[in-house]
């Protein structure tokens, strides 16, 4: 079995039906704690500053594993960049194999393009469709640790962020994955509820305030401490919880229709709308990546959603900056007046 690498989120029943490893480079990028030293290893080989930070750190990662030597790159639906990514990658001599969600999300250029990806692996459909059901299975925990944010308050923002994001590869180990979700939710079962705790921790004993995040996941993970810190919590993590595949479907196809974050923001604002409501959220956080073109879409975000919006760009790996800090602090005490 080999490991295959991915840029994003794609069809990954594809990969294990042809019995290889899928590996989220984004997840051994952002969880290495010498995160930085790969966006500036990037920088050496002459990536330019004004380039995202997740792509410099992509690039990285991939030569600093050499037993993937496949990658999967998303040519449409993620992030523009990633063709020159592509190419890069080819001339350290790692073979590329491209994705592309529809922008329409016609359901037959989505098959083309499942079609395509089956045949470059060697999968079959039947191969794939037996490994829905069975991702399906572990999906369905990470769901379980979803309702448990934010319907019995009892899991953090960061583990909500956590067990979802890593439904991208179920970490190359799906039933490994499954056992870890599975003791953590009898952990969490045992929790008081966390709201309550900080209620009782705070001499005021107010709300505790409930946030969204939308965007893609922040190269700053400490985020969801931080916001905990001061009396709130993510209850909502928009892209995280669509890796999880959330839809009642036997269809595969229709699967990755259903899935959001490829498509129009129009697409994913129906989501956050009615994710919104059902969670009772406060505010929401709009997180961007610098020099992303997905900051664009902040201008119709704000259009279309009546909830107060922080928008929060991050560049690099190194942390909450102070002027992050500032705005977090002042958005929150905002919410709370």
């Amino acid at each position: 079995m080999g490991k295959i690498g991915l840029t994003t989120t794609i069809p990954v029943e594809v990969i294990y039906a042809a019995g290889e490893i899928p590996i989220d480079l984004n997840n051994i990028f952002i969880t290495n704690p010498q995160a930085m030293s790969s966006v500036e290893d990037a920088e050496l080989a002459g990536f330019p500053r004004n380039v995202c930070g997740w792509i410099k750190g992509l690039y990285s990662t991939a030569l600093h594993n050499p037993e993937i030597q496949q990658i999967v790159a998303v040519t449409q639906g993620d992030c523009s960049n990633t063709h020159a990514l592509m190419e890069t990658w080819e001339v350290e001599g790692i073979q590329i194999i491209p994705f592309a969600f529809p922008y329409d999300r016609d359901p037959d250029m989505l098959r083309l393009q499942m079609d395509k990806l089956i045949t470059a692996l060697g999968a079959t459909w039947e191969g794939v469709n037996q490994q829905k059901k069975r991702l399906d299975q572990v999906r369905a925990l990470a769901w379980e640790i979803d309702r448990l944010t934010w319907e019995e308050n009892r899991v953090s923002g960061f583990e909500n962020h956590l067990y979802q994001v890593s439904c991208s590869d179920f970490n190359g180990d799906p039933e490994g994955f499954t056992r870890e979700m599975e003791e953590f939710i009898q952990k969490v079962h045992q929790r008081e509820p966390l709201s309550e705790i900080n209620r009782s921790q705070s001499r005021k004993k107010a709300r505790e305030i409930r946030l969204g995040f939308i965007g893609v996941p922040p190269i700053f993970p400490e985020l969801y401490d931080f916001v905990e810190t001061h009396g709130a919590r993510v209850v909502f993590n928009e892209v995280q919880r669509q890796f999880s595949m959330p839809f009642q479907t036997s269809d595969v196809i229709e699967q990755y229709r259903l899935y959001t974050y490829p498509y129009q923001v129009f697409f994913r604002l129906e989501d956050i709308a009615c994710e919104a409501e059902r969670r009772q959220l406060d505010g929401i956080i709009h997180y961007t990546q610098s020099f992303c073109y997905r900051q664009i879409e902040d201008l119709i975000i704000r259009k279309k959603l009546d909830y107060p919006i922080l928008t929060l760009e991050g560049e690099n790996p190194t942390g909450l900056d102070a002027r992050s800090k500032m705005r977090i602090e002042s958005f929150l005490s905002m919410l709370k007046e």
